[in-house]
């Protein structure tokens, strides 16, 4: 049976919709997938923070004060600019072991103050610690997995990992590769 003209470019006009959808779909993904997502949960006051800080090729300054701000050294509420390369190192950390959960933070930021005060306490502090900078995190997974967090952090490569297994964290940073156990 003949078809017309018109029900031919209404089916013309339909597969050009769905080729053009076809086409635009892993741009529409793309975009949606340079997203970079972080959660925290500071475990000595309980805040809690989830936030988009990199969107359309770039970060988000609200969410990078928000970060910094959750960052802070709690014991004195200083804060400092953490380093992006440790959130972007959080990040791809956080998509290799497939983490849907938020990283528990035991240590970020740490003015001199509380540096000093700690190094005093504990040997195992370091006197010029990264902390300082904002530039290291001590952190574990709700979940556990200590080891894998570990393991996975020292093949990224990207900096200094040190393993605390009696204290139930993994110290990550920015700076030179190296890694250690406490």
């Amino acid at each position: 049976m003949p078809i017309s003209r018109r029900r031919a470019l209404r089916r013309l006009g339909g597969f050009a919709v769905a080729a053009a959808t076809i086409v635009a779909a892993p741009r529409i993904l793309l975009a949606a997938s340079d997203a970079r997502h972080l959660s925290f949960r500071n475990i000595h006051n309980e805040e809690r923070l989830d936030a988009v800080y990199w969107t359309n090729g770039d970060y988000d300054v609200g969410a990078l004060r928000d970060i910094d701000y959750i960052l802070r050294d709690w014991r004195n509420d200083a804060v400092k600019p953490i380093d992006r390369g440790l959130l972007d190192l959080l990040y791809d950390l956080e998509s290799r072991l497939g983490a849907a959960e938020p990283y528990e933070v035991i240590s970020a930021y740490r003015s001199p103050e509380t540096n000093a005060m700690l190094a005093a306490q504990n040997g195992g502090v370091a006197t010029k610690s990264l902390h300082m900078d904002g530039v290291a995190i001590d952190i574990a997974l709700g979940s556990g997995r200590l080891e894998e967090l570990r393991d996975t952090a020292w093949a990224m490569q990207r900096g200094g990992v040190g393993y605390y297994a009696n204290s139930g964290f993994v110290h990550v940073d920015t700076g030179r590769v190296r890694h250690w156990n406490f």
